[in-house]
């Protein structure tokens, strides 16, 4: 169903800003981000103009995987402050129309958690099957190599099994060891999650951003087994094919509408994490009919410069690729279902280090590709400091890095002999989730003014002169293009709804495409190089088209149907269209 201007739900118009909370603000001095420091940085948000803050998570944890791992969905984790404090951070946000979004974590929980640390106490257990317990392969031994249930790999490399010597049984984590994969199979386990989301949405939540979720189907085989996948490297397989989208994942995601959501629907935003998921998975899963989710991450083009050895080996974009591959999704989600958009987020490294210039176009690069992100349809999602033009942190040595996921896959690249010492920092440089995780720049005091004491991870050295007071006090920096670009899609119904065209598809250097509504044309240009590129369009547009945004001071060259282009200028202009 494509929405109208009568029917759209409010989070077409909406624009959502994630905080990854060990980073954002800390108020004590203890070098980890908090919740009293949020409180700090409310009137930061509400300038900005975003209608919706994510957090990531807050809840009592372990902090094997950055707060991934939860030992108590009910509680906040003392790190952060307490659950009264959240109330406060929520009313505070709510007091200046911000919805706020909980990250909920239902594929693994901790192994701290009670319910595993009930689960492991006996193969006897009332809660056994809570989790993916499985004994070792059949003629081989505990313990033995290869002995592991299946062969799959773990997403932070090594295999996905962990055996527990006091039974002798493993339990599948397809993250870290610390982080046992729940078994959604067991009606008493969705349940429970049932009751927790009721119970965080009566405490005043808005929402909820699913992690992973399509992973929390498994295929079983009749007898109960689980199976191998794809021999990748040595002896360890994909694990995606017994758990990506699995048989039984719509029928959750719609049992979990009708016992959370039904009654209270309209307010709320539910987006699912989806890695691998398809267009047509994307349609099913998002299709308002179906009462599963409102939007969905994908992950097609941020994996477009992962090279022949993954993330970790990165490659130059190819925008012809970014464009096939962006268009593809406009294209499948224009009649039914919606987008999510996003370039940064805590597991991705700073868009304008990745696809921009941070160096001498900092600026221009980090303004350009907001303005084409956020012009197509769907809702944008900003991550914290990106609205600042934050850049990846350059780190030099293994020591700087705090990520699970880099540390074991330095350790894997070193145990293989796969990568040289040179190539692994490299990748790390380019690909790291840290670069992502620095703290947010305040301002050119040290520590940026994130912290008073010695903050959990390094401060970039450019923060001196990238910062938010700086930003705030300069009219034409990337924070106050992003107020305007918010503003843009609070104003302009046609970059909600309008239908979408991708114009130059063949152009390895322009971005270009139009949004229509009714008689109302947006034509939005992205030039993704650092030199002056000129692009021919219709004849329609000229120098007489409306000028709406852009990154540059002054109009771009427009004459008749030709555009010259600055380097990395971006640029939207308006049209009405005459009638038919």
């Amino acid at each position: 169903m494509t929405f109208t201007r009568e029917d759209a739900p409010w989070w077409t118009t909406a624009v959502v800003y994630q905080i990854y909370p060990r980073s954002f603000q800390d108020s004590d001095g203890d070098g980890v981000g908090d919740l009293r420091g949020v409180l700090r940085r409310v009137d930061h948000l509400a300038e900005l103009g975003v209608d919706v803050v994510w957090f990531s998570p807050l809840y009592r944890s372990p902090q094997d995987d950055n707060g991934y791992d939860i030992s108590d969905y009910r509680d906040v984790d003392p790190l952060f402050g307490t659950l009264e404090d959240l109330d406060e951070v929520v009313a505070a946000l709510h007091a200046r129309g911000i919805k706020v979004v909980m990250d909920l974590v239902v594929n693994h929980t901790s192994d701290e958690h009670p319910w595993f640390v009930e689960s492991r106490a006996s193969v006897d257990s009332p809660k056994r099957d809570w989790y993916w317990w499985r004994p070792p392969r059949p003629g081989m031994a505990a313990g033995d190599p290869g002995a592991e249930p299946t062969n799959w790999e773990s997403f932070f490399s090594g295999p996905a099994w962990e055996l527990d010597e006091a039974t002798g049984d493993y339990y599948l984590h397809l993250f870290s060891r610390k982080q046992p994969d729940l078994n959604w199979e067991n009606p008493d386990v969705r349940h429970a999650v049932y009751d927790m989301m009721r119970w965080w949405l009566d405490r005043g939540v808005d929402g909820f951003r699913m992690d992973v979720i399509n992973l929390i189907s498994k295929v079983v085989g009749p007898d109960g087994a689980l199976h191998d996948g794809p021999v990748t490297h040595g002896v360890l397989g994909d694990a995606g094919p017994g758990t990506n989208n699995g048989p039984r994942l719509h029928e959750f995601l719609q049992e979990m509408h009708r016992e959370v959501f039904a009654g209270r629907r309209e307010s709320l935003l539910l987006v699912g994490e989806t890695p691998g998921a398809t267009v047509d998975d994307a349609v099913l899963f998002t299709d308002p009919r179906r009462a599963e989710l409102d939007m969905v991450f994908t992950f097609e083009h941020v994996g477009l410069d992962h090279g022949p050895g993954g993330k970790f080996d990165p490659v130059p974009l190819d925008l012809r690729d970014l464009k096939a591959t962006m268009g593809r999704w406009q294209a499948g989600l224009q009649d039914v279902g919606w987008n999510s958009l996003y370039w940064d987020n805590h597991d991705q490294p700073r868009v304008v280090s990745r696809f921009g210039d941070d160096g001498e176009y900092r600026r221009e690069s980090a303004t350009m590709l907001a303005t084409v992100l956020h012009l197509h349809r769907g809702t944008p999602y900003v991550y914290q400091g990106e609205e600042l033009g934050m850049t990846n942190a350059h780190f030099t040595s293994l020591g700087q890095y705090r990520d699970i996921e880099s540390l074991r896959y330095a350790e894997d690249a070193r145990t293989r002999g796969h990568a040289s010492e040179d190539q692994v920092l490299a990748g790390l440089a380019a690909m790291g989730r840290d670069n992502a995780r620095t703290p947010v720049q305040w301002d050119a005091s040290p520590h940026a003014g994130f912290t008073t004491g010695e903050p959990w991870i390094a401060v970039h050295p450019n923060h001196r002169t990238v910062n938010a007071e700086a930003e705030r006090a300069d009219p034409a920096s990337v924070f106050h293009h992003y107020r305007r670009l918010i503003e843009l899609r609070h104003a302009e119904p046609a970059v909600a709804l309008g239908d979408f065209r991708m114009l130059l598809p063949h152009d390895p250097h322009v971005y270009a495409f139009t949004r229509t509504l009714d008689d109302v044309q947006l034509l939005v240009l992205g030039n993704f190089t650092g030199e002056e590129r000129t692009v021919e369009l219709d004849d329609a547009w000229d120098e007489e088209a409306e000028r709406v945004l852009g990154n540059y001071p002054d109009p771009a060259a427009l004459a008749v149907g030709v555009v010259t282009l600055r380097p990395w200028e971006a640029l939207v202009l308006r049209r009405t269209l005459p009638a038919s």
